[in-house]
C-alpha cells in the first residue's frame, strides 16, 4: 500500500525518473504546452511547480539551482528570465492539466500540460 507516499514512482527507477522529469519540464520549457499521460502529468507538475518557485528569485542562485536540475541552459535562461518574471504575483497554480484521450494502443489515459 502506499498510504502516504510521496511520489509516484511510475515503474522505473529512480534516476530513469529523474531524466524522465528533467526531460518533459526542458519540453514543457521549450513549448509551453505537452502532451504525456495523465500520471506522469500530475507527477511533472509537483516537479515543475517547484522549479518556478526556486526560479522566481530571479538571482545567480536562482540560475545554479534551476541548471542543476535542468542541465539546459536555454531552458535555464527562459525559465529565470522569461517565465517566472510572470508569476511573480501568484502563489502557485502555474500549470494546468487537461485530461484529453485514451491511448489507442494500451488505453493509457492521456492529458495536456500547459502553463496557466
Amino acid at each position: 500500500m502506499r498510504h502516504k507516499h510521496g511520489y509516484r514512482k511510475l515503474t522505473r527507477t529512480s534516476s530513469h525518473r529523474a531524466a524522465l522529469l528533467k526531460n518533459l519540464s526542458i519540453a514543457l520549457t521549450k513549448e509551453g504546452k505537452i502532451e504525456t499521460t495523465l500520471p506522469k502529468a500530475k507527477e511533472l507538475r509537483r516537479y515543475y511547480e517547484r522549479l518556478i518557485t526556486k526560479a522566481s528569485a530571479g538571482d545567480f542562485n536562482a540560475h545554479r539551482a534551476i541548471f542543476a536540475m535542468l542541465q539546459d541552459k536555454e531552458c535555464t535562461k527562459k525559465l529565470v528570465e522569461e517565465i517566472a518574471p510572470s508569476y511573480a504575483e501568484r502563489s502557485g497554480g502555474y500549470t494546468r492539466i487537461i485530461k484529453t484521450r485514451m491511448r489507442r494502443g494500451d488505453a493509457a489515459p492521456m492529458a495536456i500540460i500547459e502553463l496557466v
